[in-house]
């Protein structure tokens, strides 16, 4: 994959993961939050992480010297 596909991709993730974020904090805020709604958001959020993971490390591969 090219360089400056992976980094789209990246940011593209990144701001997903700003969003789920940030809809999290606003649910914990009403009170009364849907804990399955929560847990799930989470998780996404969990699972968008690791992708940017998966896409840096394509990127900047560790070379055990």
């Amino acid at each position: 994959m090219d360089e400056a596909v992976i980094r789209a991709n990246i940011e593209q993730l990144r701001v997903a993961h700003r969003d789920l974020d940030a809809a999290i904090d606003a649910l914990l805020l009403q009170g009364g939050a849907d804990q399955l709604r929560l847990a799930r958001m989470k998780r996404q959020k969990l699972r968008i992480r690791d992708e940017i993971v998966i896409l840096e490390d394509q990127l900047f591969p560790d070379i055990i010297a």
